[in-house]
């Protein structure tokens, strides 16, 4: 019997008679634990972990049992988990504030940053919880729904695991604004449709030329997830027409040589778009992502994308950390428990700065987590009323947007926004520290048409409950806060 078999009848033990919502075995979710770190690629004690993940918290079984059966490793991932899930309990609830958020963000990654490797068994046990979200009462299936969405997507693009991200995106999404969702769907399906004869035109003509060429390669489609073409609309003004990888052509070859000769190939047979060459092999992304793009118009006059990378490029793009795990040499070392990894990727530096930080309060010393400069909100933007008071919103937001956040009164009498002192379209995209003012009108009624000048999910069901509003005059609407 294997190490990983062991654990599996370990597991089974201590979980016997617990069942979940769906009404299954408990131990169906710690197996499902197993296969989604099998398919991460992730090794053998971070697999046998989180079979383990939830024993010492909801069984009999002892840390000290888990460290003699399975080893020290093992012990140390099962209690890092642990600890993980007593922070989370002792958090706030998600608010609207970005400082709140923050500090939940904070306290996952330093409970964890000793070993990295926990934050990873995390991800798959939460990833497991949201494809059965449905077992779960409609208030919680909406708290754990943002809470994916708000914290731990992004934790797992700190990890570059962008397959995982989306998922938690996209599934997140999909139950906080499902009648956007859908929208988002119906429209990728009309576009795919009228896309998949030019589509299958340009790859075929790329496949025969890279053939001609005798260079080796695979190819596949990608088809942007709706929370990205939801954040991708708003840059755009809602216009599909102006996003131009909804669909993109993927090509992996073997070597970063044949990826700047396929782009030249491609180049040699459609007319590349200006601006649109994007060289992300030689100046990778801040999270590491490595891949050539280019958006080409065919002789037909369709515009098309094309994503040329090498197999490591692509696994490392799809699964992060998880594909190119750099700590097998030195996992739980003197060093790495230190934080004193070395030869780290730069994009991967802000792992050994949490690292330091863990070791210094495992020593019992403060810090500050202001001087931590882990960029955890890149996607997020501070924005201020005139009062001062700090709201903060996704980028992309618009004003109306910050209106409802406000007050639902607020964003139904709107008339106008003023940012940073001067009058302003309502179609403007806010920015980091904007000074924001919503200008209204006790004459004004929300519109239909408003739903093209919204951002976020809250904004959309804000808007749709005054539109429902309007049509019961009955109901008598609260009474507007003051206007900022």
């Amino acid at each position: 019997m294997t190490r990983i078999d062991r654990a599996v009848a370990t597991a089974t033990k201590a979980h016997e008679g617990q069942t979940r919502l769906t009404g299954e075995p408990y131990i169906v979710h710690p197996i499902a634990v197993q296969k989604i770190l099998e398919d991460w690629g992730m090794d053998e004690d971070t697999i046998i972990a989180g079979i383990l993940h939830d024993t010492v918290e909801d069984t009999f079984l002892a840390l000290s049992e888990i460290e003699t059966a399975f080893g020290k490793d093992v012990a140390f991932l099962v209690e890092g988990v642990t600890k993980l899930s007593k922070a989370r309990e002792n958090m706030r609830d998600l608010s609207t504030y970005l400082p709140s958020t923050k500090d939940n963000l904070l306290k996952l990654l330093l409970a964890t940053g000793q070993d990295i490797r926990v934050l990873i068994i995390k991800l798959a046990d939460r990833l497991h919880n949201l494809r059965t979200i449905t077992a779960l009462p409609p208030g919680r299936q909406q708290k754990i729904a943002r809470e994916s969405l708000e914290v731990f997507a992004p934790l797992a693009d700190r990890l570059q695991m962008s397959r995982v991200r989306a998922e938690f995106e996209d599934i997140g999404f999909r139950h906080i604004d499902p009648r956007r969702y859908e929208f988002l769907q119906n429209l990728t399906e009309t576009r795919l449709k009228a896309a998949d004869r030019k589509l299958n035109l340009a790859k075929v003509a790329v496949e025969q030329a890279l053939e001609k060429e005798h260079m080796p390669f695979e190819n596949s489609g990608r088809v942007k997830s709706m929370y990205s073409l939801h954040r991708k609309l708003a840059k755009h003004n809602q216009n599909i027409n102006r996003v131009y990888d909804l669909i993109a052509l993927r090509f992996v070859v073997k070597d970063v040589t044949s990826c700047y000769l396929a782009l030249g190939v491609i180049h040699s047979l459609f007319t590349p778009m200006d601006g649109r060459i994007k060289d992300y092999i030689s100046t990778p992304k801040q999270n590491g992502y490595q891949s050539l793009h280019t958006t080409v118009i065919t002789p037909e006059k369709h515009i098309v994308e094309f994503q040329i990378r090498t197999q490591q490029m692509h696994e490392y793009a799809e699964r992060g950390l998880a594909a190119s795990f750099h700590y097998n040499e030195q996992k739980l070392s003197d060093a790495y428990l230190k934080g004193h990894v070395s030869q780290l990727p730069t994009h991967l530096l802000w792992i050994k700065e949490l690292q330091e930080a863990s070791a210094k309060l495992a020593r019992g010393e403060q810090i500050d987590p202001k001087k931590l400069k882990l960029n955890l909100f890149s996607d997020k933007i501070f924005v201020y009323t005139p009062k001062g008071d700090i709201v903060d919103l996704p980028k992309g937001a618009l004003p109306l947007d910050f209106a409802f956040r406000l007050h639902t009164e607020i964003g139904a009498k709107a008339t106008g926004v003023k940012i940073n002192g001067k009058i302003a379209n309502l179609n403007t995209k806010l920015k980091q520290g904007d000074i924001v003012e919503i200008l209204t009108s006790k004459n004004q009624t929300p519109k239909v048409g408003w739903f093209d000048k919204l951002f976020t999910s809250h904004a959309r069901q804000k808007l749709r409950q005054q539109l429902a509003r309007q049509q019961s005059p009955h109901k008598k609407p609260r009474k507007p806060r003051k206007k900022n």
